[in-house]
């Protein structure tokens, strides 16, 4: 692949995110998202109807398992923060411009990094959760400026090098479980390596609040909505955040009112990796897992929270109800076993919801392109005859 065309993918990229920013006409785009949702809603039921299933049935499994009492809370509360968490980190990434894809390999990575200082550091009280969770981050964030470095030295853009970084670290956390660095032993007790790390102590595992069988807080949720906060506030408020800002709308302005771009950009990328990291720490601590490393532990994770990033049109407050949402469908997906429905099916209602959601504003930009084109058309073709009376 060519450095030119690199850049053209960086460039689309970046214009793409400067469509989804809120711009004039919000009641259209409401009106727009709104129908939309409705013909992805129509179009779920009927593939649903299509597949032997039963649209009433399924809206019901997904409401027992995600809503209907305290455990179906409990778990859905635990999907939401680190899917939220990793939404935080991909609109930091979006508001300078850049196109992070790469959340899945990071949480992977934050959950390697978590569970190395997890098991190799006997540390006392609560202190070792503190530092299982700043080693992830670090990971993470680590992790996600390899890719700020290889666009700094080789032009590598970042979609790509993010993308490739995931499945990388797939293949490396898929043999770091299978051997002495995390086990104890690296043959299981059929000889057969084991596809885990072994168990956090007790005191590497977070904690939370309530008790079946009401509705249980995990400290996670707490983290992941001051990370929203803050990054909110940051962004909109502080000399920091309007560089950023900048940076993402245009930036050779932002170069010429001397923000270091590349510093900035990779200081960007390496935060956003940093959040999608702890999110890995967060699956590795809390109950929504074995505590233990295992390939598997992103579980699409930084996929889900990529695209609610997108539905929330790269605004960290607003990411915190999408999450929400993501997290039903995630907790009330497994139900639908149940009713004959595959699994496989909730993620085409989420591909349907993202496509209503981020759809209305980049529609509204191209109809506003075209209809302003028109007129300058029109009034091209109509000067000549002005000018020829003129003239004579």
């Amino acid at each position: 692949m060519s450095a030119a065309s690199l850049t053209s993918v960086d460039d689309q990229a970046r214009r793409f995110l400067a469509r989804l920013r809120p711009g004039p006409g919000g009641w259209l785009v409401v009106g727009l998202t709104v129908v939309l949702v409705a013909v992805a809603a129509g179009a779920s039921a009927l593939l649903l109807l299509l597949t032997g299933g039963s649209p009433s049935a399924s809206a019901s499994a997904i409401w027992t398992g995600s809503l209907a009492d305290a455990t179906g809370w409990t778990t859905t509360l635990l999907n939401a923060a680190p899917l939220l968490l990793v939404a935080v980190g991909a609109c930091v990434c979006a508001s300078a411009g850049t196109f992070n894809i790469g959340q899945e390999g990071q949480v992977l990575i934050g959950g390697l990094a978590g569970a190395w200082v997890g098991l190799r550091l006997a540390l006392p009280g609560p202190t070792l959760v503190v530092v299982v969770m700043i080693a992830a981050a670090v990971g993470g964030g680590a992790w996600a400026a390899l890719s700020a470095l290889m666009l700094r030295f080789r032009g590598v853009n970042v979609p790509v090098s993010t993308l490739l970084m995931t499945f990388l670290a797939i293949q490396l956390v898929t043999f770091a479980v299978s051997t002495p660095w995390l086990q104890e032993s690296a043959q299981g007790t059929s000889g057969i390596a084991d596809a885990a790390s072994n168990p956090l102590p007790a005191n590497a595992r977070l904690g939370g609040f309530g008790q079946y069988p009401s509705v249980q807080l995990n400290a996670g949720l707490f983290i992941a909505l001051l990370a929203a906060v803050g990054v909110a506030l940051v962004l909109s408020r502080s000399r920091w955040g309007f560089r950023v800002r900048m940076l993402g709308l245009n930036p050779l302005t932002a170069k010429h009112t001397g923000v270091r771009v590349a510093a900035l950009g990779g200081f960007t990328l390496a935060l956003s990796g940093a959040l999608a990291g702890l999110a890995g720490g967060l699956l590795l601590v809390s109950p929504i897992g074995t505590n233990q490393l295992q390939a598997g532990l992103s579980d699409n994770f930084g996929w889900d929270g990529l695209l609610v990033a997108l539905v929330a049109r790269n605004r960290p407050l607003v990411a915190v109800p999408v999450s929400l949402v993501f997290a039903v469908l995630r907790a009330g997906g497994d139900f639908l076993s149940a009713t004959g429905v595959p699994y496989y099916l909730v993620d085409v209602v989420k591909a349907l919801l993202v496509l209503a959601f981020v759809a209305p504003p980049v529609l509204i930009d191209l109809f506003r392109r075209r209809r302003g084109a028109i007129p300058q058309m029109a009034t091209a073709v109509s000067v000549v005859p002005t000018k020829v009376k003129a003239s004579a």
